[in-house]
């Protein structure tokens, strides 16, 4: 992974590149978290050479992973960055092209990056809090 910062100030904005093999969601986590974000929206393009998508099943209160087992294009992906109980946490969003242009879509739980993936992270001096919602299941951002 190799990252650049391209705007400073409150509001800065970085460039994330994610190299061969990387697990795309792995790599943004360790970011995320060296950069200490609280509050960040992020967006990317690229391709992977396998990936897992979920659907989140209601009554299991657990994602429902759906296996991408071939070379995909990332056609979207798109997120936030939040404060969860273990520190800074991506919550990403894929929508994967697939060789018949079929597509696949869902929560990002892994993305293994073949040959890259492009981010724009935009952070905000802000911090935005994930609480466990027993109601759901799930970690959702609680403005108070």
């Amino acid at each position: 992974m190799k990252w650049r910062q391209v705007q400073d100030g409150p509001s800065a904005v970085y460039v994330v590149v994610l190299d061969p093999g990387e697990d795309a969601v792995a790599e943004l986590t360790a970011f995320a978290r060296d950069r200490s974000l609280g509050a960040s929206q992020v967006t990317a393009v690229g391709a992977f050479s396998e990936a897992v998508v979920g659907w989140f099943d209601r009554q299991a209160e657990d994602y429902r992973p759906i296996p991408v087992e071939e070379q995909c294009e990332v056609l979207s992906l798109i997120g936030d960055v939040t404060v969860a109980d273990d520190g800074p946490t991506p919550h990403l969003h894929a929508v994967v092209g697939l060789s018949d242009g079929s597509t696949r879509g869902g929560h990002l739980l892994s993305g293994r990056v073949w040959p890259t993936l492009e981010v724009v992270v935009r952070d905000s001096p802000a911090e935005l809090a994930k609480t466990h919602r027993p109601d759901f299941g799930l970690a959702l951002i609680d403005l108070g």
